[in-house]
């Protein structure tokens, strides 16, 4: 099936309050283009250098998502348009996030994202440390940066009983801090072998490239 197909047949059966984020990491802007124009316009990289190239060749009506794990010297290149920043794992990236959209007279969107698979490669904020990020004065002093949501990444594992745990829990975080921080909508979880369980979890926002694209390019 081509990208027309695989991206028609996935949206036309997710939920319509459930966001598609295309993941184009590594795909060419032909790819992206033929998504494009289907009316897609919500995409996601995990390198800064690859969304910046990206978004300079690319009609300007595209929501770029950061969905890979942020270095802080590298936000700078992002500030001027990124749409959301999904990885933010430190009360320092924050920080950075907001130095930097300060800088372009603008508020940047972010999701806090929680550790919840047992992979110790995953990054993300415990329990605790979600806690005290959002109750910290740094974190309240910050005007230029919008949580909106939190994001987490199940264990890659066949286990769908695990899996469920760990979407049902990040969903559990997601309705206390929503008592913290009212305004936050989005549940970011799921992605191609996944969103289907992530989904009966609760998720509102899915990460999906290889039932779009197919087979990751490697670089």
């Amino acid at each position: 099936m081509s990208i027309t197909d695989n991206l028609k047949k996935i949206k036309s059966a997710l939920p319509d309050d459930v966001t598609l984020v295309a993941v184009s990491k590594t795909k060419s802007i032909s790819e992206i283009r033929e998504a494009y124009d289907t009316g897609h316009t919500v995409f996601g990289e995990n390198k800064v250098q690859e969304m910046v190239q990206k978004w300079e060749n690319m009609p300007k009506d595209i929501q770029w998502h950061m969905i890979g794990h942020v270095q802080r010297n590298k936000v700078k290149y992002m500030a001027e348009f990124v749409s959301l920043i999904h990885g933010v794992d430190s009360i320092k990236l924050l920080g950075e996030i907001d130095k930097r959209a300060q800088q372009n007279n603008r508020v940047i969107n972010c999701l806090l994202q929680i550790h919840i698979a047992e992979e110790t490669t995953k990054f993300g904020l415990s329990a605790d440390e979600l806690d005290g990020l959002i109750h910290s004065d740094e974190f309240h002093n910050m005007k230029n940066i919008a949580i909106v949501g939190l994001m987490g990444m199940a264990t890659f594992t066949d286990d769908t009983n695990q899996i469920r745990r760990e979407f049902r829990f990040l969903k559990t975080l997601f309705d206390s801090t929503k008592k913290i921080i009212p305004d936050i909508s989005i549940l970011s979880m799921g992605m191609s072998g996944d969103y289907e369980i992530a989904i009966e979890e609760g998720s509102t926002m899915v990460r999906i490239g290889s039932s779009i694209f197919g087979a990751r390019n490697r670089n």
